[in-house]
C-alpha cells in the first residue's frame, strides 16, 4: 500500500523567540510566533504525514487551546506522528519539502535539518529533501512578517 500526504504551515516573526526551523536554532533577530515552538517545517511534515495516514492535521491531534503542551518541542509532535505511522505498519519512502521565507537563508541549516527529520523518521539521508525559497519580496514572507512550508511524504506498507 502507497500512502501520499501533503502539509502546509505559516507562522509570524516576531521578536523575542527563537527561530526554530526543521528541528534547528537558526540565529536571526526574529523567531515564529505559536503555542509550541512554531517550527513550520516540522509542522507541515507532521501534517503531511497525519494526511497520508488520513488522521486529521495537528491542529486536531495537539490543539493550540491545550495548556498542557505549550511551549512543545516539535521534534516531539514529529515523534509522536511518526510512532502513529509505525504503529499503523508504514514507513517512509521519501519526503520532499520546502522552506519559504525572504530571510534568513536557509542553506547552510538544511544539512543539519535533514539529519534531525531523517533520525525522528528513522531513514536515510537521502529520503529527506528540503528546499528554500523566497517570494521575490512579495506577500506577508517577502515583507519579512511570516515564514511558510510545505511538505510531501511517500509512505508505504
Amino acid at each position: 500500500m502507497i500512502r501520499i500526504g501533503q502539509g502546509f504551515d505559516v507562522h509570524q516573526l516576531v521578536k523575542n523567540r527563537k527561530l526554530i526551523i526543521g528541528g534547528v536554532e537558526i540565529p536571526y533577530e526574529k523567531g515564529l510566533l505559536g503555542h509550541s515552538d512554531a517550527d513550520v517545517l516540522l509542522h507541515a511534515l507532521a501534517d503531511a504525514v497525519l494526511g497520508a495516514l488520513s488522521k486529521g492535521d495537528i491542529g486536531k491531534w495537539f490543539p493550540d487551546n491545550d495548556p498542557s503542551i505549550k511551549g512543545i518541542d516539535s521534534k516531539e509532535i514529529l515523534k509522536s506522528v511518526w510512532k502513529e505511522a509505525k504503529n499503523d505498519g508504514f514507513r517512509i519512502e521519501n519526503a520532499d519539502m520546502i522552506i519559504i521565507a525572504q530571510r534568513p537563508k536557509m542553506a547552510d541549516h538544511i544539512p543539519e535539518m535533514q539529519k534531525v527529520i531523517s533520525s525522528i523518521l528513522e531513514c536515510n539521508l537521502e529520503q529527506v529533501n528540503i528546499k528554500a525559497t523566497t517570494t521575490e519580496k512579495l506577500g506577508f514572507t517577502g515583507r519579512g512578517e511570516g515564514i511558510a512550508a510545505q511538505a510531501v511524504v511517500l509512505l508505504s506498507k
